[in-house]
């Protein structure tokens, strides 16, 4: 039996042609290690299954979710490194109960992701989608009736402040407006420090001209932002969402956008994903919609990539991997005994 430490990596990693969707995303440092062994998994699957992890020591995966049922008595799996910062299509608990380490990519998302929510902000702020259509549709004379918002002066409201939000609201600075965010589990004092008032939910609902969501879905953020939430906003006020779909009411925000309750949105993020061909958002006029993707970009994707692949390395020299989700599991037998076995 090979004493390799074998990686499998999930088949999404490449595109039509066969070929990675990225051709810079690391995956030569696995080449490189010399006790590292790794394919690329035979077919697309939606759940990794006891067979994977019976037959990989470490997993990198994108899309796939992974579940009580992807671990079985003969499952090996030390590691299993996410592409991207989000972990709620994981199990994290039965990953701890199985002894497996699950790692994310939070430092190589942060600016991408942040940049990207600017980019939105900027977009509805200029009615950009609006111009665009003044153009395609041959409506030039109709050109000063759009009128943009101006940011100077204005609020925006981080619902979530992380590495993200943080790094948005540093990107934001030179356009000199007022910073508000709400998040239980933040650093009031980093949060002053770096000129973000720490408000609840309601303040900063009522008081935000874009409301922007930079937060995890969890159960106590799962349809956070509902009718109730909506209704606090500003009629001028737009929501931003590029975190995960189901912490917006989706049906609420409809009713809302259709009704002019608040002037308009801009989603990465859907529920369910993808939204099906009937959705109503695709007749509504007032929201720019892109499909989880705003923030992919060649800076992400070669950052996220290194990131993970470091992540397995380590484990695959016998380490404690960075950015452990279950850092519990570190300490466990059955972890610690598959990391020795692999470092030996």
């Amino acid at each position: 039996m090979s004493n390799k430490f074998r990686v499998g990596v999930t088949r999404d990693v490449l595109g039509a042609d066969g070929r990675p969707f990225f051709d810079d995303l690391g995956l030569e440092l696995l080449d490189d290690h010399p006790r590292v062994d790794w394919e690329i998994l035979p077919e697309r699957v939606d759940v990794i299954s006891p067979q994977h992890t019976a037959d990989y020591d470490g997993l990198l995966l994108l899309a796939p979710r992974v579940t009580r049922a992807s671990f079985g008595p003969a499952s090996r799996t030390a590691v299993i490194a996410r592409f991207g910062v989000g972990y709620d299509s994981v199990d994290v608990d039965a990953c701890t109960d199985a002894g497996v380490a699950l790692t994310i990519t939070p430092d190589a998302v942060r600016r991408p992701v942040a940049s990207a929510m600017v980019a939105m902000v900027l977009g509805l702020a200029h009615r950009v989608r609006e111009r665009d259509l003044q153009v395609r549709e041959g409506r030039w004379s109709e050109k000063f009736t759009v009128v943009g918002t101006g940011l100077t002066g204005r609020t925006v409201g981080l619902v979530g402040l992380g590495r993200i939000g943080a790094e948005f609201c540093r990107l934001l600075a030179p356009f000199e407006m007022k910073a508000v965010a709400y998040d239980p589990f933040a650093d009031r004092e980093r949060a002053a420090a770096s000129g973000i008032e720490m408000v609840s939910l309601e303040t900063l609902l009522s008081t935000s001209d874009f409301v922007c969501i930079a937060a995890p879905l969890t159960d106590s953020t799962h349809k956070l932002i509902g009718a109730d939430a909506l209704a606090m906003m500003k009629s001028s006020a737009y929501l931003v969402n590029a975190a995960r779909g189901p912490i917006v009411d989706e049906e609420a925000l409809v009713d809302s956008l259709r009704a002019r309750r608040i002037a308009g949105a801009a989603l990465d993020v859907f529920d369910p994903e993808p939204p099906t061909a009937d959705n109503p958002l695709f007749a509504l006029d007032n929201v720019v919609l892109t499909p989880h993707s705003i923030a992919h970009s060649d800076e992400l994707y070669r950052a996220c990539g290194r990131s993970a692949i470091s992540a397995l390395l380590a484990v695959a020299d016998g380490l404690a991997p960075e950015h452990t989700v279950n850092r519990a599991v570190l300490t466990s037998e059955t972890f610690r005994a598959r990391v020795l076995r692999a470092g030996a």
